[in-house]
């Protein structure tokens, strides 16, 4: 009777922890691995082949909707299929297994973007698709929309098409363009149900993002959660009022108990206005993360896929300056942090010392913050973590000089990290685990109470005892070209305590200037009309990526009159210099006023001929690229100038040793 009670205490105490929607005490960090139409970026052997590296510092990865959408090339919030295809704009649904199963072997859990709150149809307004699942046939009808969708639009279409829409209003806001579900239909309910159950089962997601929970009563998150028992459920209630996302928490709780956490909207609000307007003062305003009560269920950000600049005249509502500042807001914080894609790409030293600062230092999402200081200039604060106390100085007035007590680690451009050295024992590197261009200089600095306490390190991968070699305090050590695995403790009486390890790879990389040819002749019969054979002929050039953009800033991007000849043929022509090993250039070409507009042209890296015609007669507002230096695999010819290969990953090598296919001066070759 004992054992049967101890089991089912247990049962009860799981049953619990999944439905309280995010952990107690949770240290970890999160990524936002995409950012608006982050089609080549987001593509999930992309994400894939950084599994490790990003293992070192992020233990979530937050995915965007993952299924095909009801248009091609989409985010996936105009979201379709929810069983049965998974080819989306992001990679195939065997890609996708493949990522989810690589990011969990490296210890990162995966939050899937979960749209409920509506739903595509085909053609007309209510042809849901009827999918088949586990041999489980799911259908939605008419009746499991509400009866207010589209402010009313939707009924007025019912009553035209004679068919019939649920008896219930939304329990939300309404959304335009798509159907709003009905959550109180229990069909929507069970097919809900089956969708969750199968993201988890099937594709090994560990939790959620709901997406726009305004949409539809937080009740509903609740049975969702209940029923499925994600480890991690955060929704997007978006909204700056502290008190309406404090509500949306607590509506979601059951047996008394939140099975949701949420995004902290407020505290995004308090930082976008603190940094914007330069009043870093501002940043003692409201956030979830600053109440012990609801610290454990704020997942805090600066930026996301909605809120940033997305160029055009798409400019959002972003931080429009001190990025790194703000960053390390939210990462000396309570709560959650999500780093946005972006921010971490333009920034990753620092945000992966940013992030190494808060482990090392033991902050969770229910650790406790207190104001140091501040002024309009500055801002300061201390976290006490587990492992010792920090103190973040923020703001173009951050210095600090309390060296009695604070110690600087780490620190860049209006943002500080300090901690207490009576209460530390570590050994910190300046520089973060990664791949770098060129040699690197990386500095050990000693954290310690004990004035005796010696810094020991390896470069092999060893773990070093107290024989290894010993660095001075602030002693700068070469990272040479190739793999380098650092690691480095405090020799204290005689027992090395406290390792950290950190892992280099060193690319010998020199910069170097590739050519970019578009065809200019218009042999096909004129993709690009008149302005090819004017007197006067340009081209556009709408270029991203890397460190690449259109100088002009807006569409249709540079105009381009240069032209040069090859082959018998003439070419506009534009030079770029690759300043780094991941560098690349994407372009969409147009011509006049930005119409016709050729397809994205992805991931250039080196001087690449492009041919463009016209789409078949009838179709000629639309533009196909047939071919550019890239498509045709070639056997790889003696006597090419540029010493660089690279995988099809993307990835840069030296020449390769084995056999395959790589892209070498701008073609698949074939290496035997």
């Amino acid at each position: 009777m004992k054992r049967t009670s101890t089991l089912f205490t247990a049962l009860l105490l799981a049953a619990t922890m999944f439905a309280q929607g995010w952990k107690a005490n949770y240290g970890g960090v999160m990524l936002q691995g995409f950012y608006w139409d982050s089609y080549q970026d987001t593509k999930w052997t992309n994400l894939e082949s950084q599994a490790k590296e990003l293992s070192e510092y992020f233990d979530l990865v937050w995915l965007p909707q993952s299924a095909q959408a009801r248009n091609t090339t989409s985010m996936g919030y105009d979201d379709y299929y929810w069983f049965t295809n998974y080819n989306s704009s992001f990679g195939t649904e065997a890609e996708l297994l493949s990522l989810i199963g690589t990011f969990k072997a490296n210890g990162i859990k995966t939050i899937a973007d979960v749209v409920i709150n509506h739903r595509a149809t085909t053609a007309g307004w209510f042809d849901f698709p009827t999918e088949t699942y586990n041999n489980v046939t799911y259908s939605m009808t008419s009746k499991d929309v509400v009866k207010n969708d589209d402010g009313g639009a939707a009924l007025t279409q019912a009553q035209k098409d004679g068919v019939q829409l649920s008896d219930f209003m939304d329990t939300g806001e309404d959304w335009p363009g798509m159907r709003d579900l009905d959550h109180n239909s229990t069909n929507v309910q069970t097919i809900v149900k089956a969708y969750l159950q199968m993201l988890k089962d099937k594709f090994g997601y560990a939790g959620f993002r709901y997406d726009m929970v305004k949409g539809y009563a937080g009740k509903f998150t609740a049975l969702y959660n209940n029923a499925t028992k994600p480890e991690f459920s955060v929704g997007e209630y978006w909204d700056g009022d502290i008190n309406k996302v404090k509500a949306w928490v607590e509506s979601t709780k059951s047996n008394n108990v939140p099975t949701s956490a949420v995004f902290d909207f407020p505290i995004r609000y308090t930082v976008r206005n603190a940094v914007n307007n330069g009043n870093w003062a501002a940043l003692d305003g409201v956030g979830l993360a600053k109440e012990a009560e609801y610290a454990r269920y704020a997942v805090t950000f600066v930026e996301n896929h909605d809120t940033e600049d997305r160029g055009g005249n798409s400019h959002q509502d972003p931080i429009r300056k001190d990025t790194l500042a703000a960053n390390a807001y939210i990462l000396a914080m309570p709560g959650t942090p999500t780093i946005f894609l972006k921010h971490y790409q333009a920034n990753k030293n620092d945000i992966k010392n940013m992030i190494s600062v808060r482990k090392l230092i033991g902050i969770n999402n229910e650790s406790k913050a207190v104001k140091y200081s501040s002024s309009s200039d500055f801002y300061a604060f201390t976290t006490t973590g587990t492992n010792g106390n920090m103190l973040t100085v923020l703001g173009p007035a951050k210095s600090f000089s309390n060296t009695n007590r604070w110690v600087k680690l780490t620190g860049g451009y209006h943002w500080a990290y300090y901690v207490e050295k009576n209460k530390a024992n570590f050994v910190w590197a300046s520089l973060a685990s990664g791949t770098y261009d060129g040699e690197q200089s990386v500095t050990l600095t000693a954290v310690s109470n004990d004035a005796n306490a010696q810094i020991v390190y390896t470069t092999n991968g060893n773990e070093p005892t107290a024989s290894s070699a010993k660095a001075t305090n602030g002693q700068a050590l070469t990272i040479p070209v190739g793999t380098t695995v650092l690691k480095a403790g405090l020799l204290v009486d005689g027992v090395v305590k406290n390792i950290i390890t950190r892992n280099y790879n060193i690319v010998d990389f020199k910069p170097y200037n590739i050519k970019v040819y578009v065809n200019a002749d218009n042999a096909d019969g004129a993709w690009a009309n008149a302005k090819m054979t004017s007197a006067n002929p340009s081209i556009n050039f709408w270029i991203w990526g890397g460190t690449h953009k259109t100088a002009k800033g807006s569409w249709p991007g540079d105009i381009v009159t240069t032209t040069e000849m090859a082959d018998g043929k003439k070419w506009f022509v534009k030079e770029f210099a690759i300043t780094t090993s991941t560098d690349v250039v994407n372009f969409v070409f147009s011509v006049g006023a930005g119409s016709p507009q050729t397809v994205n042209i992805e991931n250039i890296k080196a001087t690449t001929f492009i041919n463009i015609s016209s789409e078949k007669e009838g179709e000629k507002n639309k533009v196909n690229v047939v071919s550019t230096g890239i498509d045709n695999v070639v056997a790889e010819r003696n006597g090419t100038n540029d010493p660089y290969y690279y995988t099809l990953s993307g990835q840069r090598i030296a020449k390769p040793a084995q056999r395959g296919i790589y892209i070498h001066n701008g073609k698949k070759v074939l290496v035997k």
